[in-house]
């Protein structure tokens, strides 16, 4: 059991699989297997210039601020142009931004690398989760985790239980 607020985001090889995902930790949520603070999912259909970007607008988010985190976030890491120097000063303005979420410049630039054309991705913070009666929901949904808050420890205890590769 994890009782910190976690960030995670996951990716999947489908641009469908990320709200299937959603659709799990909902079913899970309301289970009581573990409480979403905020999710975003990301979908970047085959031959769209560019992701796009769906979370519900509830009256939580407003409350914890994450609204305007996936906005900038995702804003930031696929709204900016993509070559050259313009990235670096993107990813740097993002770092900046984070700060205090435990999310750094290494785990943007994975999640701008992974998340590309034709896949989609589930941004999530969690809190109070059972990692293990939670994993058993996404087996066979060819996901990788690409990005996390958690420490080492607890980032090898969510690979072991969900599956999925390195973030």
């Amino acid at each position: 059991m994890t009782t910190m607020t976690t960030f995670t985001v996951w990716k999947f090889d489908t641009p469908e699989r990320a709200e299937q995902a959603l659709t799990i930790i909902e079913n899970a949520s309301a289970d009581g297997l573990v409480q979403v603070v905020d999710h975003a999912v990301v979908v970047w259909p085959k031959g769209a210039p560019a992701p796009e970007t769906h979370h519900e607008h509830e009256n939580t988010w407003r409350h914890t601020g994450w609204g305007a985190f996936w906005g900038l976030v995702v804003g930031g890491l696929f709204l900016v142009p993509v070559a050259g120097a313009a990235v670096g000063a993107g990813i740097g303005a993002l770092v900046k931004a984070t700060e205090g979420t435990g999310i750094d410049r290494e785990q943007l630039e994975t999640i701008r690398a992974e998340i590309t054309e034709g896949t989609s991705a589930l941004f999530l913070v969690t809190d109070h989760g059972n990692l293990d009666r939670l994993g058993e929901r996404f087996h066979g949904l060819h996901k990788k985790l690409i990005a996390t808050n958690l420490t080492d420890g607890e980032q090898e205890i969510l690979r072991e239980t969900f599956g999925g590769g390195n973030p």
